[in-house]
Parts: structure tokens; sequence; C-alpha cells
């Protein structure tokens, strides 16, 4: 099936009229929405799991085990993190919890001077409800949640905050805060002195790390929680849960030094994997780059307590790439397909970078991360010459 190109260039039949694997595809034509579109580019997909899981406040009767879609080329990182579902299932499974959900867009309003942006400013609060009827006009599944202004100078930047129903939102909340701007900000009768104006200033982090994501989550904000017993550990890590808790603080302490943004181990592998498996906007996966892993080790009962935080995974259900027949698949196989799901697929994408943040902190500290890749990353008439 070849996907439509309208108005291909000479030069661009030239590129792809030798093209085999690019062009052999199922996607249905009418289904894709972007320009010169030429074909697909397959990635494998493996599943990661069974890993016990539980809404925080159900009992574990009320577990259900889940198998999560990892679209990825690297060797080593579905089987490390299945190894960790194992562990935690083991003893007793992975706990998680959704906090908020937003999506941001922060327009900036240019004025003749300071004070003119200050009394802009001032003018925030009052306008707020006017604001939301004109930019919740625009979507019925959008609501407008807060407008924060912020001075810069002779500028003004404003943080429209919104709650997006089962969508990322990035889209929604450009086009609800375009209308609201223009139809609102913009009129020269509101006498607020604005001499110019763009719908993206800067300062939502849009598609960029930044410490704003942590204080203002853009997207789902999620924890994921478990406790790894050390027979448990020792058994299916190769070392004791107290060993690995020692290896986690430890790398706190350089990656400390080393000015990282957050701890963790690698948990963006599995976002990454599972953005791409559910046709998530992969380029967001920088919005979520900061994490917080947390250990806690009982030094009586030998049970280690693992916590992962992520504040900002702007995903969805609905929208972008989900519409596709595999994505669609993927959502299917985490009961992530359907309304109301988007914070169960952010929620279960925490766990299972959980899940891979363990079984890595073991490779590393039993020594077996290096052999792992060795083995796993070769072919199968190479690994039989090992």
């Amino acid at each position: 099936m070849s996907l439509p190109v309208r108005k291909t260039s000479v030069k661009l039949q030239q590129i792809t009229k030798d093209l085999k694997e690019i062009t052999a595809h199922s996607v249905d034509p009418s289904q894709v929405h972007i320009e010169n579109a030429i074909g697909c580019v397959h990635v494998p997909v493996g599943l990661a799991g069974p890993l016990l899981v539980r809404e925080a406040g159900k009992t574990s009767e009320e577990s259900e085990e889940v198998y999560a879609p990892l679209a990825t080329t690297e060797a080593a990182l579905i089987a490390s993190c299945t190894r960790g579902c194992k562990a935690f299932s083991r003893s007793g499974g992975i706990q998680f919890m959704t906090l908020s959900e937003t999506m941001s867009r922060t327009p900036v309003f240019k004025f003749d001077s300071p004070n003119d942006a200050l009394a802009f400013a001032k003018q925030m609060p009052p306008l707020q409800s006017e604001l939301a009827r004109v930019a919740e006009s625009t979507s019925r599944h959008l609501q407008l949640l807060a407008v924060k202004p912020t001075v810069v100078g002779c500028e003004t930047h404003v943080h429209f905050n919104y709650a997006c129903g089962d969508a990322a939102g990035q889209n929604m909340a450009t086009i609800a805060t375009h209308r609201a701007c223009r139809d609102l900000l913009m009129d020269s009768s509101a006498g607020l002195k604005i001499r110019g104006f763009m719908v993206e200033g800067g300062m939502s982090g849009d598609k960029k790390g930044s410490w704003s994501h942590v204080t203002q989550p853009r997207g789902v904000e999620a924890m994921a929680w478990g406790s790894i017993t050390n027979e448990v550990a020792e058994e299916t890590l190769g070392c004791t849960s107290e060993a690995i808790y020692r290896a986690l603080v430890e790398a706190q302490f350089a990656t400390a030094r080393a000015g990282v943004h957050g701890y963790s181990i690698n948990p963006m592998n599995v976002v990454t994997a599972i953005f791409i498996a559910t046709g998530q906007d992969v380029a967001s996966i920088v919005e979520s780059c900061w994490s917080q892993l947390t250990p806690k080790y009982n030094n009586e009962t030998k049970v280690l307590t693992l916590s992962l935080y992520i504040p900002s995974l702007p995903v969805a259900v609905v929208g972008g790439g989900t519409h596709l027949g595999p994505q669609r698949e993927a959502l299917e196989i985490m009961n992530c397909s359907g309304p109301g799901k988007k914070a169960r697929l952010a929620a279960l994408i925490t766990a299972f970078a959980l899940a891979l943040d363990l079984s890595t902190s073991a490779a590393f500290r039993t020594d077996t991360f290096t052999q792992a890749h060795k083995v796993l990353r070769r072919k199968p008439e190479d690994k039989a010459n090992l």
C-alpha cells in the first residue's frame, strides 16, 4: 500500500523510486496526516512482563498482570525490564498513582514599557473567567484551569494551563490559547496597550528539558513504587537487596557531582519504547526526562522499597498516532485504549520504567551489565561461538 504524496517533485520521485522497505507497509494512506509521506519505518516490538500492578488504595486481590509493548532496536532492554517485572511481581507487585494532568501554552505580549507590561499582568485574574469561556469554546474536551502572568522587561508571558481529556493536548492548548488571545486580549478596545503577540514565547518548555516540568507538570504526573525481599533479590537479580540499595545510594552521590537532571538509572528507555509503540509524540520524551528514583532499605526485614516519580508524561490515548492500527493494538495490550485511560497509560509507563531501573541497578552491582549486552546483541550464529 503506497502513501499519497501530494504534488510530488521530480527530485522526490527520484529519491523514492527504488525504495522497497520503507514503502512496504499496511498503513491506511487516508489516516496519515504528514507532508511528503513516502512510507513507514518499522520498529521491532517486544513484550515486557508480566508485571503485577494495582492502583494505590486497591487491595492485593485487585492486582492485575500487565504486559508492555516496547518498540526498540536495543538488545537486553526487554529482557532486563522483564527481569525487573518478575522480581517486583514475586514480592507483591507495584502500586501506582497519578497525581495531576495538565497541558500548557505560554503566549507572550509585547509592550512599550515595563509599566504597561505590569499593568497588563494585573488584569489577568479578573479576566480568567472570560478567557476560559473563549478558550473552551474551541473544544468540548478542554478546560482552562488557570492563567498566570510573568513579566520579563517589556513583555508579559501568560501561562495558560489546561486539562485536555484523553488527548495529550499540545494542539488543543495552542488553538484554544490563540483564540482567547486574538478574540479577547488583542481587542484594541480593551485598552491593554499590547504592541505585539506570539502564541508561544518559550516559557512553557515545550519539547525542551526544563525545571518547570518538575514544578509545574506538563502532562500526566505519575508515581510508582514497590518492594523487593532479600530472598527474591538473591534468586532473581543475583545479589542481596542491601547490595542494590548501596549501589543506588552511591550512584546518587555521583549524579549530584555531575549535575544530572534528576536521579534514576535508565527509565527513559522504557518511556521512549512505549511512546513509539503506542503512537505518542516522541519529541515530548525530553519533557519527561526529569525523574526521581528513591530507595529505602529496612535493616531488620532486609526489604528494599523503590519509588519512581515522573512529573511530566505528555501522553494520550486519542489523537496523534494513537489512531493507527498497530499503535492502537499496542494500547489495547496495556488495556489503555478507550475513554479515561490516559492516566492509566502514564502510570503503567512509570511502573515498567521502575522495573527496568531495578534490574539495571542489579546488573551494575553484579557486573553482568556488559556481558548481557555482549550476548543479547549478537546474532544467533555469533552466540554459539562465545
